[in-house]
Formats: C-alpha cells, sequence, structure tokens
C-alpha cells in the first residue's frame, strides 16, 4: 500500500471546514456542518471523513463525549493564514513579497477605501518598526 505524502496545507474543501472550526473553536462534525450553507447539501459521513482526514494530517485533535468526537483546531488561523501566504508567494512571486502586494493593489477592482486601509496598514507598521 503506498503511503500518503503528508501535506502541511488543507485542500479546498478542508479549509472550508477548518474556517467553521475556527469561528466555533470546538466542535462536533454536526456543528460544523450546521455553519456551511444550506446548498452545500454534504452527507454527514461525508463531513466525518473529510474530519478524520484533517485529524490524521495534524490539523485537528479531537476527544471522545459518549459517541460524539469533539474536534479542535491544532494551529491558529493567523499562523495557517501566514504560512499559506509565504508559500503563495514563494512559488509565484518568487519569494518577494513587495510583488505580491503590488500585483494585490495593482488589481482595477479595488476600491479606494482598501487602498487606503493598506496604506494604514503599512505606515502603522513602519511607525512600528522604525521608532
Amino acid at each position: 500500500m503506498r503511503q500518503k505524502k503528508r501535506s502541511e496545507f488543507l485542500t479546498e474543501v478542508e479549509l472550508e471546514f477548518m474556517t467553521e472550526l475556527w469561528a466555533i473553536g470546538t466542535g462536533s462534525v454536526r456543528d460544523v456542518l450546521a455553519r456551511l450553507p444550506a446548498e452545500r447539501n454534504l452527507a454527514y459521513t461525508s463531513a466525518a471523513t473529510i474530519m478524520r482526514i484533517m485529524e490524521q494530517k495534524g490539523f485537528v485533535t479531537s476527544v471522545r463525549d459518549g459517541k460524539t468526537f469533539i474536534y479542535s483546531p491544532l494551529l491558529e488561523k493567523d499562523a495557517y493564514q501566514a504560512k499559506t501566504l509565504r508559500d503563495l508567494s514563494n512559488k509565484l512571486f518568487d519569494g518577494t513579497p513587495a510583488s505580491m502586494v503590488a500585483r494585490l493593489v495593482d488589481d482595477a477592482g479595488m476600491s479606494e477605501d482598501a487602498l487606503k486601509e493598506i496604506q494604514a496598514l503599512l505606515q502603522r507598521r513602519l511607525d512600528d518598526d522604525f521608532d
């Protein structure tokens, strides 16, 4: 039997589940399912399999409460966001965060308010780091 490659990144479906788990902190498969859009229409067994796979990959942990497993994230959302952005920067922008930010702000669909918010965030970071 072939060994599964351990991924350090969530699949799209796993990220969907993890986002809901981050929002509630801890919960059962039913708790996570209840937070997904109704049109998602995912079977309980499929959801349970996704949660079990996430546990095998080391993204969540579980404790048994009667017949139910209660899941908790093993990584913080902001830590995962940072890791994912570093990976994206390395793979798509030659490891140059400025190129990634330039692509983001060059997007014609970005509003003036969003650009001003980014400018304020950058200024705050510069002020904090160089004071």
